[in-house]
């Protein structure tokens, strides 16, 4: 069912029952920008507790109780483009007392629905406070100057819109933001973090990271990345830190979009792998993808390399360490931000290990299978991410100066890694030669860290190509032994 038959099938409902309802919010707003919904809000006349219950029957959808007291549900289906919401609740004293609780001018607007309306008529749209002339002019502006008071979380939702939309913040709205935005820190951290998401997941993150900076959010919400700015880097670098991390962001969407930015070599380069698309689309933390958290471990990959920083005698500047202390410092970051366990490690995984894929191999030269096995082995999960990140790094670092043929030869470097990972070298693809047990009773081996490092060295080598066989995997065994079995 796609947005234009839910919304036939819910004028139908609604008239059939002789119920007012209204159509608020997001949904007209999107609708009149030309843009497909991603879900719908709606009001009605009276209680909603029985009418929510025959219209989730309707749709063959699920019924979600959101606020049992103030009657307001969700009715959840299934659409062509996947899960579908619409949120019910009651109108309350009138429509224009309904919408003048919302946040902003272009969500305050209201659509009566009937039998007769099935698309969105811009000529019956209900506007108390000038929406409909602020999307025509393309400006974001506050209902009222207790908007974000009222809730704080939309401090960081406005940026989101006027990106999202193509709008601007009127000047009046954001001096609003700046005045109010340590209001912040009196809602929970998860409510943060989910409006943070929802913008990161976006595309153009880095416009959007842009205005949160420009509105002193982003200070508010990472005060850690406050220590980046005007923090010069060596040459190879064409930005200081806190500007890479920001367009190293917008270079994580041009590695796995493959959009252009201004030479096609850049993106003609970039290693691909079959069901690309699905595995970063992969839900993996708080409702959000595979490449939601990669943006998100861009803007932290670099976060330690202000404290440290050291100028030797020479004046060449180096950042030892900083991907370990920045592993540490950014899962301090999401924990606080109260991310889920599972997407703190993949992002910290990221961090730790951002620039391996480039410190496996002698310049020139490409890794070895047993580097290849060692990387998807303490990687993990994030092996495969952490060879985007280190792309979009790479191209972040030269900015306006990368060279043709020095990406086309990182690109192949990044490509050999990624193909020979995934075609047999991961631990999880490599099929077992000899077990502990065969070591134990071949040689008589007791258990022990002696045991661990046989079975490794044995992996590495079965990586690097080096044998092939059970016989020779004992062979193995047999020349590394510090205590001396018994022989096969």
């Amino acid at each position: 069912m796609d947005f234009s038959n839910i919304i036939r099938v819910l004028s139908s409902f609604f008239a059939s029952r002789n119920i007012q309802a209204f159509l608020v919010g997001g949904v007209v707003r999107d609708v009149l920008l030309g843009n497909l919904p991603k879900d719908v809000d709606l009001v009605i006349e009276g209680t909603t507790d029985p009418v929510t219950r025959d219209l989730a029957r309707t749709f063959c959808g699920r019924l979600v109780n959101l606020d049992k007291s103030r009657g307001i549900s969700r009715v959840v289906l299934q659409c062509d483009t996947g899960s579908f919401n619409i949120d019910i609740s009651s109108v309350g004293d009138s429509i224009a007392d309904n919408v003048k609780h919302r946040d902003f001018t272009i969500n305050a607007m209201a659509l009566p629905l009937d039998e007769e309306s099935y698309s969105i008529n811009r000529d019956m749209v209900i506007d108390c406070y000038g929406g409909l002339i602020d999307l025509d002019t393309k400006m974001l502006r506050a209902l009222s100057p207790s908007v974000f008071k009222d809730d704080p979380v939309r401090l960081i939702r406005a940026p989101r819109l006027a990106i999202s939309n193509e709008l601007t913040i009127c000047e009046e709205t954001a001096s609003q933001i700046r005045s109010d935005v340590s209001l912040l820190d009196r809602i929970a951290p998860e409510r943060v973090r989910d409006e943070f998401l929802k913008l990161m997941s976006e595309t153009n993150a880095r416009k959007s990271l842009g205005i949160l900076d420009d509105l002193n959010i982003l200070s508010q919400i990472i005060p850690e990345l406050d220590q980046s700015r005007a923090v010069i880097q060596p040459k190879e670098h064409y930005w200081d830190v806190f500007n890479h991390l920001l367009e190293t962001v917008r270079m994580v969407e041009i590695v796995l979009d493959g959009h252009t930015i201004r030479d096609d070599f850049v993106v003609d380069c970039i290693p691909r792998f079959n069901d690309m698309e699905n595995y970063f689309g992969e839900e993996i933390t708080d409702g959000h993808n595979r490449k939601t958290a990669l943006k998100i471990a861009a803007l932290l990959h670099d976060i330690a390399k202000p404290t440290t920083r050291t100028v030797e005698v020479s004046g060449k500047i180096r950042f030892l360490g900083h991907p370990s202390e920045g592993a540490v410092m950014s899962a301090a970051v999401l924990n606080r931000m109260r991310f889920s366990k599972k997407g703190v490690e993949l992002i910290r995984l990221m961090v730790q290990h951002h620039l391996r894929p480039s410190q496996m191999a002698p310049n020139g030269e490409m890794p070895s299978g047993k580097a290849i096995y060692r990387y998807f082995r303490d990687v993990g999960v994030a092996a495969i991410d952490t060879l985007y990140l280190n792309l979009a790094d790479y191209l972040a670092a030269r900015g306006p100066k990368l060279e043709e043929e020095e990406w086309k030869e990182y690109c192949s470097m990044i490509s050999w890694i990624l193909n020979e990972g995934i075609k047999s070298k991961a631990p999880d693809n490599l099929p077992k030669l000899i077990t502990g047990h065969d070591i134990m009773d071949v040689y008589g081996l007791g258990p022990g860290p002696e045991l661990g490092s046989l079975l490794k060295l044995v992996y590495e080598a079965h990586a690097n190509g080096e044998i092939d066989t059970r016989v020779e995997a004992l062979k193995l065994v047999k020349s590394n032994l510090r205590t001396g079995g018994s022989g096969a």
